[in-house]
């Protein structure tokens, strides 16, 4: 059981212990050492630990896929806590979380592509939020490795957010759900696809078909989070 702290002592947000002088947005610096990479041992398409002579245990249609963090990483589990928060309008966290995006290390890899893009959001929940974090994050990845960035894709209006689904609602995702904009011209391209979190890369899996059909020479997966 967590100790009392005493009278006036600003507590973190994420777990509730003092803030202490590496605070920020309201999070402790405990906190914000979740932001934990994944396993070393970690697949090169699915970002997962699993025998290498066993094919990936996801569907997996891109030639690259990996993620910066874990999204249980830390206690409490960071990845769970900042990214539901950013999307109901923790805008501080928001910014922090760009900013280490600024300074994260990236897979050699992402210098070869030659646009990025990134998983859509409905235009709903666009207007709810006001932003879109796949998307701050595609735009900021652009400008570090030198690629142009475009929305490609385009969401169902009526498409419920993955993360209100269960695990089995998420992987029968529809492929309609997911389209190419008219007005992309991705025909011959390195594309490196950028989502916030990845989870059964269903989405994923979408927005890569979605892509090759459109005539892409090869899609690269990029996500901050990988949920193990």
């Amino acid at each position: 059981m967590r100790a009392f702290l005493p009278q006036g002592t600003i507590c973190c947000r994420g777990c509730l212990g003092p803030l202490g002088s590496l605070a920020e947005a309201g999070l402790c610096g405990r906190c914000w050492e979740g932001l934990l990479p994944l396993p070393d041992s970690r697949c090169f398409r699915c970002a997962l630990v699993h025998d290498e002579d066993k094919s990936c245990p996801e569907p997996v249609a891109w030639t690259c896929g990996d993620a910066l963090w874990d999204y249980h990483g830390g206690r409490p589990p960071f990845g769970a806590l900042l990214v539901p928060g950013i999307k109901k309008g923790e805008l501080g966290w928001k910014k922090a979380l760009l900013q280490r995006l600024r300074r994260a290390h990236l897979p050699d890899w992402t210098s070869e592509v030659s646009l990025v893009t990134c998983a859509p959001t409905a235009l709903h929940r666009r207007w709810q939020r006001g932003f879109d974090l796949a998307e701050e994050s595609a735009k900021l990845l652009a400008k570090r490795i030198g690629a142009p960035f475009f929305s490609t894709l385009s969401k169902s209006l009526f498409s419920a957010s993955q993360s209100e689904r269960t695990e089995s609602e998420r992987r029968r995702l529809p492929r309609r759900a997911i389209s190419l904009r008219r007005t992309a011209m991705i025909q011959g391209q390195i594309i490196l696809l950028v989502d916030d979190v990845w989870t059964t890369g269903t989405t994923l899996l979408r927005c890569t078909q979605a892509l090759e059909s459109g005539g892409a020479k090869e899609v690269r997966v990029l996500t901050l989070f990988r949920a193990l």
